[in-house]
């Protein structure tokens, strides 16, 4: 049994209750001495093979603390990081989020912005010019963002935004009748009960 002051070693199985009497068991991952903090690496609750659930546990809501087994051996040395894979990922993340602080500052409706985001997703060079959206330099889709809105030189760019423009609208269409079914429905429940 695990005491209140003792350290859980990288690699130990350690069993604990939740204070919702939920047993836990799992490998020890890292542990905060502070703030009791101790995360525990368990069998997937999906299912999935190579998979695995990452839990955090506040020492303070667990009970019946106990070290299954213990680590004997060094833990294997941590993954290394590609630096310069995550400086470029954090940089992309700052662009995008510079870009989304421009098109709120500029005034561009939310259409335009959610449409934005959804050609961002598949074509990643896309940028706001004013209040236009302008996609590989090519095409330039103006106020109020509709498919008649997209100019630029006929070809298969000016087809394929053209076509994510289109779906855009159906999506978020069918989006708004799936919102409001439930609400006519239960208008209908209504009138029928009366």
């Amino acid at each position: 049994m695990a005491g209140p002051g003792e350290y859980f070693a990288i690699g130990a199985y350690v069993s604990c209750r939740t204070c919702q009497e939920t047993r836990l068991q799992g490998e020890v991952v890292a542990f905060d001495y502070p703030s009791k903090m101790l995360a525990l690496k368990c069998p997937s609750s999906s299912g999935k093979p190579n998979h695995a659930d990452i839990l955090l546990l506040n020492l303070d809501y667990v009970s019946d603390v106990e070290v299954i087994n213990e680590r004997t051996q060094t833990p294997p040395p941590l993954a290394s990081l590609n630096i310069t894979k995550l400086a470029s990922r954090a940089r992309l993340e700052k662009e995008e989020k510079l870009s989304q602080a421009y098109a709120i500052s500029a005034g561009v409706s939310l259409d335009g912005q959610q449409l934005f985001q959804t050609i961002h997703k598949t074509i990643k060079d896309c940028k706001w010019q004013e209040k236009n959206i302008v996609v590989m330099e090519e095409v330039v889709i103006s106020p109020p963002y509709q498919v008649e809105n997209c100019k630029g030189k006929e070809g298969r760019a000016l087809c394929h935004v053209c076509k994510i423009v289109e779906k855009h609208f159906i999506d978020m269409e069918n989006q708004k009748g799936v919102q409001r079914n439930p609400a006519q429905q239960s208008q209908k429940e209504t009138s029928t009960s009366s």
